[in-house]
């Protein structure tokens, strides 16, 4: 079983002991993912680039990544895919000569 696979296998126990999954609708998941994503923000909010504790960023980036995961699972996504077709796209639209060392975006390459 991939670490995946795993990952998602005990975020669904851990739901269904509790008998959430009705709760875990998809615009309930979605709005649980930009929440879970605000609290991740607001640890860096009046601090340096790099300055987070490490513990808090763990737990937010789990919470965050957790959501995610339901999500996919609910609408039957592989995450190993749908990652990969992104990157995939994203090749075609940051292309190594125009993109490299350059943060703007691909209309503007």
């Amino acid at each position: 079983m991939s670490e995946i696979a795993d990952i998602l296998q005990k975020l669904i126990q851990f739901r269904d002991e509790r008998d959430w999954e009705q709760f875990h609708n998809s615009k309930d998941l979605a709005l649980a993912i930009s929440i879970e994503a605000g609290e991740l923000l607001e640890l860096f909010l009046w601090k340096g680039n790099e300055e987070v504790s490490k513990d808090k960023l763990k737990e937010e980036l789990a919470d965050v990544l957790s959501y995610c995961f339901l999500l996919a699972e609910k609408h039957q996504l592989s995450i190993s895919e749908i990652i990969t077709e992104k990157i995939n796209k994203n090749n075609l639209k940051y292309p190594t000569e125009k993109a490299k060392g350059n943060a703007k975006k691909y209309t503007e390459l």
